[in-house]
């Protein structure tokens, strides 16, 4: 892993999740019982499902900038697979939250997620300060 499987795994996550956006938009405005689904707004699944609809985009597109950075300055970062394989674990948040909702899953995903992903992106930034130069 060497950032390529961000890249592409942020791309098919981040069209999966826009998906989801259309599934919302329907259940908000075209779906049968639509009323209840709007009452609900910031409460409850739906405002869960808004969670995963937004971080699932947030971070596919991290995968997507850490994937492209991971392969440009592979020759000057050190622990570029442990960064990789954390940035595609912080994927568990957005869907831990689906599983929550949908399945009844533990929310033990998207603790584990959420960690996965603020760990890469700091161990991101600390790789980047240990660079004495870009060129």
């Amino acid at each position: 892993m060497n950032g390529k499987n961000n890249i592409a795994i942020g791309f098919l996550t981040m069209g999966l999740f826009m998906a989801y956006g259309f599934l919302l938009i329907y259940l908000r405005d075209f779906a049968p019982g639509k009323e209840e689904w709007v009452n609900n707004y910031s409460i409850g699944k739906h405002f869960e499902s808004r969670l995963a609809h937004v971080h699932g985009n947030l971070f596919a597109f991290l995968n997507i900038v850490i994937g492209y950075l991971l392969l440009h300055f592979k020759d000057k970062l050190q622990h570029i697979k442990i960064i990789s394989w954390l940035a595609l674990s912080g994927l568990l948040m957005p869907l831990g939250i689906l599983g929550e909702i949908y399945l009844g899953l533990s929310p033990v995903f998207v603790l584990l997620g959420a960690l996965s992903m603020t760990a890469s992106v700091i161990w991101m930034g600390i790789s980047f300060l240990k660079i004495k130069s870009l060129n």
